[in-house]
């Protein structure tokens, strides 16, 4: 079982999607505690991931080896929701103790 752990922005990003959906979105999340990167997601970088519900994109890091998945960005796809990889690796890094490693 992974523990998960959240971007602060998330929360936000969230509240801006429709109750029903963002319901939906939430029992996608919780799964990825026990199967991190499922079938459907799609490698991106490193310990990064993307896994698409609807419309949706949720972007996550997972490190096994402290058994973490960082949830980084829960957005509509659009041209901006890859461009700041980099940063979200780093930040999820960050987060989860993995750049003192």
């Amino acid at each position: 079982m992974y523990r998960l752990l959240f971007h602060p922005a998330v929360e936000k990003q969230l509240a801006k999607i429709p109750h029903s959906y963002a319901l939906r979105l939430a029992k996608t999340i919780r799964a990825l505690s026990e199967d991190p990167p499922p079938a459907q997601a799609k490698y991106l970088d490193q310990e990064l991931y993307r896994l698409r519900d609807g419309e949706y994109r949720i972007i996550y890091a997972v490190f096994d080896e402290d058994s973490i998945v960082y949830i980084g960005k829960v957005e509509r796809r659009s041209e901006k929701t890859y461009r700041d990889i980099a940063q979200l690796l780093e930040r999820a890094r960050q987060a989860t103790g993995q750049d003192r490693k």
